[in-house]
């Protein structure tokens, strides 16, 4: 099998199993245990999540919470476009994409009722420079925004901050780190008093995790930047967990991509940007274990995750996931590798 080309990473998803709808209770969700050492495959809840830990691991945290990013604008000819906010580039300005996109050129006004919104500049990648009114555009978010659900999430009515993290709290993301969605405050608890320490790091999920590899030798594919930061004592942590022979657990492939960011460009406590792309072949320096969801077929998370648990052991958890039903996607159910 060549593990650089595309096709390997495909497999049927029943549409059925793209789960649309999160469960009432955040930690009854479903956990597949995959131990690479024996390469044995087991089945939790994940509120057991307490029993498969160990006293001195290091669970790690993505602390981005999404943004109410999507706003429903209209053309002065009274058509309706959409705009998604990807990134903050100055006071006031900040880029997006828009949709329908092709008649967005420079210069053209959109308006959120009394408010105009200007087409400053069209980037290369598609995405538009759009200038509001005023600098203080998160609350006009707050007021006016929706907070974007993936694509293959139709009509979800439920409460918006099922979509958050319950430790969510720097404001940048416009997709939620999924992994993090089944955790409860009382979880938590219990991870620290059987002896887990928990510490943070904040990646801010572009649209570009959506993105699908279209090129059929994966290693051409570029991975779009992404800003991260990460706290001094969560590095501190990182160094005396490995130092006493525990775990670092990373909560999602964000956290994984922000910590073997660091493993190769070293700890840095400042604002910093990664487009590092992991599938199989690359070297792990300081995730010891992954929680992650059940991934898209063809997309850069599968193969972060074939890289980290092996190839052929994935794609068995992934025919196993489906026969058991499993539910699949952002709303869906988890597996951890140790």
């Amino acid at each position: 099998m060549d593990l650089f080309d595309l096709k390997a990473y495909d497999y049927s998803l029943p549409p059925e199993l793209v789960a649309q709808t999160p469960l009432p209770q955040r930690d009854a969700s479903r956990l597949m245990v995959v131990d690479r050492a024996s390469r044995s495959i087991s089945h939790r809840a994940f509120a057991d999540l307490p029993e498969v830990l160990r006293d001195g691991d290091l669970l790690v945290l993505n602390d981005s919470r999404v943004i109410p990013a999507r706003l429903r604008a209209r053309r002065i000819s009274g058509g309706a476009v959409e705009v998604l906010l990807v990134e903050e580039v100055g006071p006031g300005l900040w880029s997006a994409m828009v949709r329908p996109g092709r008649r967005a050129r420079k210069g053209e006004r959109l308006y959120l009722d009394e408010v105009e919104i200007e087409v400053q500049e069209v980037l290369p990648d598609g995405l538009r420079v759009v200038r509001f009114p005023r600098e203080d555009v998160l609350s006009l978010l707050e007021e006016r925004g929706e907070v974007p659900l993936p694509p293959y999430i139709k009509d979800y009515g439920g409460p918006p901050d099922r979509y958050q993290t319950v430790y969510g709290r720097a404001l940048g993301s416009v997709a939620a780190p999924t992994a993090g969605l089944h955790f409860t405050e009382e979880l938590l608890d219990k991870l620290k008093a059987r002896g887990v320490l928990v510490r943070c790091v904040t990646l801010h999920v572009g649209p570009g995790t959506f993105r699908p590899v279209e090129s059929p030798d994966i290693r051409v594919h570029r991975m779009h930047r992404e800003r991260f930061f990460v706290p001094g004592e969560t590095a501190s942590a990182i160094e005396g967990v490995k130092a006493k022979g525990g775990r670092v657990v990373a909560v999602g492939t964000t956290v994984v991509r922000v910590l073997e960011h660091c493993g190769l460009f070293g700890f840095e406590e400042r604002w910093r940007e990664t487009d590092l792309f992991i599938y199989p072949g690359f070297e792990f320096k300081v995730v010891d274990a992954m929680i992650t969801n059940f991934h898209m077929p063809r997309s850069t998370l599968l193969m972060l995750v074939c890289a980290f648990g092996g190839y052929e052991l994935v794609m068995r958890a992934y025919a196993e996931a489906i026969s058991c039903r499993y539910r699949f996607l952002s709303f869906g159910d988890a597996m951890i590798l140790v």
